[in-house]
């Protein structure tokens, strides 16, 4: 039996839930085989339809916001549209990055197609490194160790797979990400943590008017922690 999905927060507008890695927001065509969605399975639990404010991709866990009815949707839908919601993510990346930065890169808007010929849209991520690793394996053969990091991101923006495509872009890929990352280091932390998934957990969102929802990360991070 599929466990029900735990529920942060609930008022007369919102619900939130920690959702799981792996499983998808909403039904997608990218993923038509699969059955069994955050957005039905929340809805099965309360009995009620719910309108998605925003996505997280399949694999990434965390925080994940839905509005109780159209008229809440259409009040908070603008917050997440304009970048008034503030988002932090917890990150593992290959290599050191520096200690703190912020990488303005514009992103072609459909990162299923080629980013040739597409407009680019503007897109900011903020970041802040939270610890360093050294694990003694080695993956490329130059060096007896392999370095990844700890991160804490902030998007200012909300492009689809904003971190992943950003953390690419200044070579510090995220760990498990099979599209944007490195296939040999995806598999060696994956034999070193005991643990195969996308290493992306959405931790908290906040609200303009101060509410804060928060998810914890599960126990597979305990390993990394700063």
């Amino acid at each position: 039996m599929v466990p029900p999905l735990a529920v942060l927060h609930l008022d007369t507008d919102l619900v939130a839930t920690d959702k799981p890695p792996g499983l998808l927001v909403h039904p997608s065509a990218l993923d038509a085989h699969e059955e069994r969605t955050a957005l039905h399975s929340l809805q099965a639990q309360l009995g009620e339809r719910l309108f998605p404010l925003h996505r997280l991709d399949k694999a990434t866990s965390g925080v994940l916001l839905f509005a109780r009815s159209r008229e809440a949707a259409r009040h908070w839908g603008p917050a997440f549209e304009t970048g008034a919601v503030s988002k932090r993510y917890l990150a593992l990346v290959r290599g050191w990055p520096p200690a703190a930065g912020e990488v303005d890169y514009p992103l072609a808007r459909d990162p299923e197609l080629p980013s040739a010929g597409q407009v680019r849209v503007p897109a900011v991520t903020r970041y802040q490194r939270l610890a360093c690793f050294d694990w003694p394996f080695q993956v490329d053969g130059a060096h007896p160790s392999s370095r990844y990091a700890l991160v804490q991101v902030s998007p200012l923006t909300g492009r689809r797979h904003q971190i992943r495509r950003h953390f690419k872009h200044i070579a510090h890929p995220l760990v498990g990400d099979s599209t944007h990352g490195k296939g040999a280091h995806n598999r060696a932390v994956a034999l070193w943590l005991g643990v195969q998934r996308l290493w992306l957990h959405a931790a908290s969102l906040e609200l303009p008017g101060g509410l804060r929802i928060e998810a914890a990360c599960g126990p597979e991070w305990a390993a990394l922690s700063a």
